[in-house]
């Protein structure tokens, strides 16, 4: 009996081959479409999900009411843990400081004389390997940063200089800046998705950045992760950590070092402990210089993979239940020859299964079709991992045999129960012309789209806003070189040659750039006369040369720039707008302020200028003199960047012939901060054009079903003397009723989540009235235009055919 059943289903599909297409195809989409977003979910959510005992590792974050949140911590926080906190079971730090060698670094084996450049440099303790319990592939993770000038590197790092070798005991040397080599304690196999991503870890055992920095209270150079003992409270933890450092230790330090305000430091800091498996996704407002995923976007996409799935089953129903009211006279006549009631419920559920299982496999075949293109649009490198979601084919055959059945149900129940006699009359009403059900779903499916591509609009504005806002500084052909700190003290006379090249105009040496990811340090700030009775001022403290303004074309509103010619620029200042009016200085210029026990005069005021992302607003800047030579700037005027970089590249091989050139553009780099925003707003629009895509096959589908049922209809209209377009506007308005009121539904809603999308920016574009009218005009128009062509095709056939259509 079944068989008969597939079988006169697989006629039927195999009849009406357009609509079955569209049918399964849409359903097909729709599966394919939620299928890959999961994939990307999936993946965002795996990351530092791999560690021994993650659920009880913390990362430590300070709260600052002047700063924000920073997991910048104090040389002896650690240790202090250790001493203080039975609570904790183990603590380790982590230094990413550049100007000592973390980051990025020449580096080559101690028995050969090639350098070669590599990424992924970073300080950690011993204990920290034992926290985080390293895999090791090579070497013991109980002992591998014990000694002073020992490292240990990634698989990756020790396939590359020592292949088919174990590196233990082995060594490294490191730029010109270390005078002796580093030996190889380990080689560890950090997983892949993870906030840690180092290839060399060098041990802080022996190291100072400065002379006392271990015991010193007043410097923030270190990541401080805590391991806590099973069935620690973290809430009860985070009070009492508060409560400890700041009365132990923070205060003391700080009345020793003269501040007079030490007491306030209560209020000022408190600590959080940031869940190891939260710092990739959950790192929102925390500063920590790291990559990350963004939760938000996870949840959007989850919503809009919901969505596309919503869309594409109610395609699938609609067509189902609109199909059925052409199939009244076989239920009359297969009633007629002995059928039964149940015979054509379990016929009519049967073909709506079977349409909703070739779905899913056409959809399962599209999503590994499409995941190549879907890898580039993400910039992943994502596999359906069959083993791990053994539970994805049953959980889609279930999900598409309920949709099959609810598609089903209607048809099923409701022409089964017609009596043959008023069906072979006539009798019957076709129904469904004017379903409210079958409205309501349209209307839903059209304001589903409106509202992703009203999404989509305002989104690529945001970005083009961003992109080509005025940033209070000139990005564009300003070279940037890097690894120059190898040159020592020969880097001021590689910046002397590189100014006698006719298409440099002007160079400055220094790390602190107007871009997210380059050197930062953060202070307190006071006007000298108010040191003692208000509060300090957060902002930024710089050190670049006398040559950093003209390059990088900023603006001085008031005062003067630094002067070689003034040896007592050492002790100025030039501080930007935002600085001057949270310090409260009206005429700023002469006026000294403080930094800590430092005092400088302010020389000159600076116009604001962006130097982080957008989504924050321009914090207090201090610019002096000082030194930060990794980085060197090079502000170039010319038609031929080609030539001027091989020039460029010609005076950098006399000062630092071992060690090849590393450059890259200062524009380039700006657009990379927004490389991952601008890359989730083109994976949302193209899902958005996907919904859209679906909405309008159904559109298309069921506008076709309804005209065939109204063509005795057009037929008359036409004898009774209807032109064409009269035929084609009473076929179209009802659909186009439903469109509009889409739009009345649509609009209201994708402005209040976008306008609440755009909070998070500091700096946005104004929501403009015509994004939601052209949104709503295109939905209107694509609707138009897929009625119209059944329409046309409908109002142009000879009358006589449709009078004898039935």
């Amino acid at each position: 009996m079944l068989k008969n059943y597939l079988k006169i289903a697989w006629r039927n599909i195999s009849k009406q081959k357009m609509y079955s297409l569209i049918q399964i195809g849409g359903f097909a989409l729709g599966i394919s479409a939620c299928l890959l977003i999961a994939l990307f979910i999936s993946d965002e959510f795996s990351y530092d999900r791999h560690f021994l005992d993650g659920d009880r590792i913390f990362r430590i974050a300070i709260v600052d009411k002047d700063f924000g949140k920073y997991v910048y911590l104090q040389a002896p926080f650690s240790n202090a843990l250790k001493a203080d906190f039975p609570e904790v079971e183990q603590a380790g730090r982590l230094n990413r400081t550049e100007l000592f060698g973390a980051g990025s670094n020449e580096i080559r084996r101690s028995d050969r004389n090639i350098n070669t450049y590599e990424e992924g440099f970073a300080y950690a303790d011993q204990s920290l390997l034992e926290l985080l319990d390293l895999p090791m592939i090579y070497g013991n993770s109980s002992h591998a940063l014990d000694e002073p000038f020992t490292m240990v590197i990634s698989k990756r790092i020790a396939d590359k200089y020592f292949p088919n070798e174990n590196p233990v005991g082995k060594t490294l040397i490191i730029n010109s800046n270390f005078s002796k080599p580093y030996r190889i304690g380990g080689v560890f196999n950090f997983p892949e998705k993870s906030h840690f991503q180092y290839n060399f870890l060098l041990t802080l055992k022996g190291f100072e950045f400065y002379k006392g920095e271990q015991d010193n209270w007043g410097a923030n150079n270190y990541y401080t992760y805590v391991k806590l003992r099973p069935g620690t409270n973290v809430s009860k933890f985070e009070t009492k950590l508060s409560d400890i450092i700041n009365n132990k230790y923070l205060i003391p330090a700080a009345r020793q070092a003269g501040y007079k305000d030490a007491e306030k430091l209560r209020e000022r800091f408190s600590y959080e402990l940031q869940p190891l498996s939260d710092i990739y996704l959950n790192s929102e407002g925390v500063q920590d210089d790291l990559k990350h995923g963004d939760i938000r976007y996870i949840w959007l996409f989850g919503i809009i993979a919901l969505f596309i799935l919503i869309i594409a089953s109610i395609n699938f129903i609609n067509l189902s239940t609109a199909k059925s009211a052409n199939r009244a006279k076989e239920v009359g006549l297969r009633k007629t020859v002995g059928s039964n009631k149940a015979n054509l419920i379990i016929q009519f559920l049967t073909e709506s299964v079977l349409y909703g299982v070739l779905s899913f496999v056409l959809g399962i075949f599209l999503a590994e079709v499409l995941l190549p293109y879907f890898n580039m649009l993400s910039g992943r490198s994502l596999v359906i991992p069959w083993a791990a979601w053994w539970w994805l084919v049953p959980v889609f055959v279930i999900s598409s045999v309920v949709i099959g059945i609810l598609a089903g149900f209607y048809p099923s129940f409701y022409l089964s129960s017609f009596k043959p006699i008023n069906v072979l009359k006539g009798n019957l009403s076709r129904g469904s012309k004017r379903s409210a059900m079958r409205n309501g779903l349209v209307i839903f499916q059209f304001t589903i789209s409106i509202i992703l591509i009203t999404g989509t609009f305002i989104i690529y504005g945001q970005f083009s806003y961003i992109l080509n806002k005025k940033l209070g500084f000139d990005k564009e052909q300003v070279v940037l070189l890097h690894g120059a700190n190898t040159m020592d003290d020969h880097i001021k006379s590689f910046k002397n040659e590189l100014l006698n090249l006719p298409d440099v105009k002007s160079v400055s040496i220094g790390d602190y750039l107007p871009i997210s990811g380059t050197k930062r340090d953060g202070n307190s700030f006071w006007s000298e006369e108010k040191r003692s009775t208000e509060p300090s001022i957060g902002g930024q403290f710089w050190k670049v040369d006398e040559d950093y303004i003209n390059t990088m074309g900023m603006k001085i509103v008031k005062g003067r720039n630094f002067s070689v010619d003034m040896p007592t620029d050492s002790r100025a200042a030039i501080i930007n707008q935002t600085l001057a009016k949270e310090l409260g200085l009206a005429d700023p210029i002469g006026k000294r302020i403080m930094n800590g026990n430092q005092t400088f005069t302010v020389i000159g005021v600076v116009e604001d200028f962006n130097y982080e992302s957008m989504k924050q607003k321009i914090g207090g800047m201090c610019l002096v003199l000082g030194s930060s030579p990794n980085i060197v700037s090079v502000k170039v005027n010319t038609s031929d960047m080609s030539r001027t970089i091989r020039s460029i590249t010609g005076v950098w091989n006399r000062f630092s012939p071992n060690q090849p050139i590393r450059y890259n553009f200062l524009d380039e780099s700006f657009a990379k901060m927004y490389a991952d925003v601008q890359r989730m707003g083109l994976i949302f629009s193209t899902f958005a054009l996907l919904a859209v895509i679906i909405a309008c096959l159904g559109l298309f589908a069921l506008s076709s079903f309804i005209i065939v049922q109204r063509t005795k209809e057009i037929g008359i209209r036409k004898v009774l003397g209807a032109s064409i377009s009269n035929v084609v506007f009473n076929l179209s308005k009802d659909f186009l009723i439903l469109v509009a009121v889409s739009n009345v539904i649509a609009l209201p809603v994708a402005y209040y989540f976008m306008n609440k999308w755009l909070q998070d920016f500091a700096y946005r574009m104004n929501i403009n009235w015509w994004i939601f009218a052209l949104a709503g005009g295109i939905v209107l128009v694509i609707a138009l235009a897929t009625v119209s062509f059944q329409a046309i095709k409908a109002a142009t056939a000879n009358p006589v055919k449709s009078l004898r259509y039935e």
